[in-house]
């Protein structure tokens, strides 16, 4: 939405939700009945509907709504749900990092229900999943009274300075602060950028001063003499590339001849290193580059790019990392390329020396960001990874939390990347798998317009003008583009989760569309298909919804959670999985690029991974342009790649751009600050 100038109607609106919520017992320290509201005492809660005057029609812009909130202490809302003020590390007054001794306290509490939010193949608009993430955990806490949390994945300021917009919600259904969580936050993902690059500086550096210099003079410069006695000593860092070399001795003056080589040369193979350095901008010129021009590099260029941040595999391990001692290992366990001696050996951050330095910079960036909703529910925002080429859920760790936090009877609601076909996908299959959780519900997001689109409407572009048969009724259009919906409803319960569609409402649908789609979504084998108005009304418009989720995890308890393949699988037999059971593609065609990367990793002993394909998030096939739901295709594998570190091989489908290009017009043309007030308009 385009921001709006305040108006007195917004001022109005930003009073009511103040008495609104003063009131109810919102506001720090008020006392209602006589009973004192803030959070952690017996009795009470920072959990209330939103004031009924506080909806406005037509909607305001997301950015009005969030402002005119008066948002909680985080204090209050980590008291609530049953974190410590000392497990607590303030950043400001309306969020917090939270301390990961918290796992260790509850680690014998009983979990609660998972629901993981998946959705329909999407529109380049978005069908609002998100919203409907953050609605579905406002009805469950604040109108039926259960304790959930909520787990999202920290938006990359790409997005939101380009064109998609930022990643809170949308309307009465929002993470708040909206301009904290959607900008810096906590800083996560500067932390990833920063050890991303540290570690591409450490690469070429290596590989540099590898070919500038001789064994002897490595040695000398790596393992320098010290003190006044001149003892050479092994930095800590350097111990895993010796433990790998089998040597057991820590005195430098040990090693023979051979064992000196062997440690301080990597001879990196240039041509397999596809370590690149990130930015968290959308900035198309960088996707590839020319680096050691200056003559101080001594000729040594080579061909790069950049990624965007949410892409490095860094973000993957923070997503998938369960403690610290986790982070450790899987940071140094980065594949950066291979060696061209010894049998083409993969060159790991370890051998570099690095891990335990990468570790520093994101020991922090490890723990969840607590935050709220509009409403007050506590929500877990942590990690981003690209849900095209990484599995793209929030992290391990903030799901875990939660589920201890909400105990036996309560809900986490954790949000996956994309359509179903990918996000939901590498839920299961990776995330699931590497984290042991164990969902009991999914709710599939679904809009009429994306249905009329799958049916066959013309194209829908972002920043463009939306075709009228988006806007007009058709229930032919939907009928036919149903089939898209209908595989991923199937291909969830193959999960052995019920599922249950939201059926985001737009202001354009018809009454007749959106009760075609409830009929023909209980006919597909939904638990149920609910017609919600989160974005219009907050919680109370998801009501609904969250009374059909709670029925469909309890009558869950029992059944079983299938996976698509085993670990014993080889890579090729689980991509092949992937691609039929998911897709329904009838082969799969391995480049033989593809083919030589897949059997070096076997080779390697990585071929008892998971399988991440990145793929558009567009369609089942490797086209974008095909809508519905395709059979008997062939889906194109051009290669195939290793994170390592993440613990999974990314198969890729076509080609897929890892930092996107700013549009013609740009959200940033909208943002801007309020000097008078210090308040950032146009965000959305």
């Amino acid at each position: 939405m385009v921001a709006r100038k305040r108006s007195r109607g917004w001022l109005e609106c930003r009073q009511r939700i103040r008495v609104g919520r003063a009131c109810a017992g919102w506001a720090a320290g008020s006392k209602v009945d006589g009973v004192s509201s803030m959070a952690g005492v017996a009795g009470s809660t920072t959990v209330k509907p939103l004031p009924s005057d506080f909806i406005q029609s037509p909607v305001p812009a997301d950015i009005e709504i969030a402002q005119a909130v008066e948002v909680q202490d985080v204090q209050f809302i980590a008291r609530d749900v049953g974190v410590r003020d000392e497990e607590l590390e303030l950043h400001g007054r309306a969020k917090a990092k939270v301390r990961l001794e918290l796992l260790k306290r509850t680690a014998r509490d009983p979990d609660g229900m998972l629901v993981v939010v998946g959705g329909i193949s999407p529109t380049p608009l978005g069908e609002g999943k998100s919203t409907t993430t953050v609605g579905l955990s406002q009805a469950l806490g604040a109108h039926l009274q259960r304790k959930v949390i909520t787990c999202i994945r920290q938006p990359s300021q790409g997005p939101t300075f380009g064109i998609k917009g930022g990643a809170a919600g949308g309307g009465y259904a929002q993470v708040v602060p909206m301009e904290e969580f959607n900008l810096h936050l906590t800083g996560d993902i500067h932390a990833i950028t920063a050890a991303n690059n540290l570690l591409a500086a450490a690469i070429d550096a290596r590989m540099f001063h590898e070919a500038t210099q001789s064994d002897g003079a490595l040695f000398k410069r790596l393992c320098p003499e010290q003190g006044t006695e001149g003892k050479r000593v092994f930095a800590r860092g350097m111990i895993p590339r010796l433990e790998k070399l089998g040597i057991e001795t820590r005195n430098p003056d040990d090693l023979t001849e051979e064992e000196r080589s062997a440690f301080v040369r990597l001879d990196i193979d240039p041509a397999t290193v596809r370590w690149q350095r990130v930015v968290d901008v959308n900035d198309r010129f960088l996707r590839q580059v020319t680096v050691g021009q200056a003559p101080t590099e001594k000729g040594h260029e080579k061909r790069t790019g950049f990624d965007i941040t949410v892409a490095s595999e860094i973000m993957a391990i923070l997503a998938l990392a369960t403690d610290l001692a986790d982070l450790r290992r899987r940071l140094g366990c980065m594949v950066i390329g291979t060696s061209r001696l010894r049998n083409a050996e993969p060159i790991t951050a370890d051998d570099l020396g690095i891990g335990g330095a990468l570790t520093v910079l994101m020991k922090d960036a490890l723990m969840p960001t607590l935050m709220q909703t509009l409403e007050g529910t506590p929500v877990f925002v942590h990690a981003g990874p690209f849900a095209n080429i990484a599995h793209g859920n929030s992290s391990v760790i903030a799901d875990k939390m939660a589920l201890k936090l909400v105990g036996r009877d309560g809900f986490v609601v954790t949000e996956a990347g994309f359509g179903a076909d990918i996000g939901l996908e590498k839920f299961c299959n990776i995330k699931c798998r590497q984290g042991g959780l164990k969902p009991s519900c999914a709710v599939l997001v679904a809009t009429v317009r994306a249905l009329k689109m799958h049916g066959g409407g013309p194209p829908v572009s972002a920043g463009t003008p939306l075709p009228l048969v988006y806007k007009e009724p058709n229930v032919e259009l939907v009928r036919l583009g149903f089939a898209n919906l209908q595989r991923h409803i199937e291909n969830t319960r193959n999960f052995g989760m019920p599922v249950v569609v939201a059926v985001n409402r737009f202001h354009t649908d018809s009454q007749d569309e959106l009760d075609l789609v409830v009929q023909l979504c209980k006919q597909a084998g939904a638990a149920d298909a609910v017609i919600a108005s989160h974005f219009s009304h907050g919680g109370k418009g998801a009501a609904d919804l969250a009374r059909a989720v709670v029925a469909a995890c309890e009558q869950n308890i029992e059944k079983p959670f299938t996976l698509t393949y085993p670990d014993g699988m080889s890579l090729e037999e689980k991509i092949r999985c992937v691609a039929t059971k998911i897709y329904r593609a009838k082969d799969v065609h391995f480049e033989e690029l593809a083919r030589e990367s897949l059997a070096r990793y076997e080779a390697m002993g990585f071929g008892h991974l998971p399988v991440c394909l990145a793929k558009t998030q567009y369609s089942f096939t490797a086209d974008p342009n095909e809508k519905g739901a395709p059979v008997d295709f062939t889906l194109p594998i051009r290669d195939v790649r290793l994170s390592a570190g993440a613990g999974f091989v990314y198969p890729l489908c076509g080609s897929l751009p890892t930092i996107p290009g700013l549009p013609t017009k740009p959200a940033y043309y909208d943002i801007d600050i309020d000097l008078e007030s210090g308040r950032v308009i146009g965000l959305s």
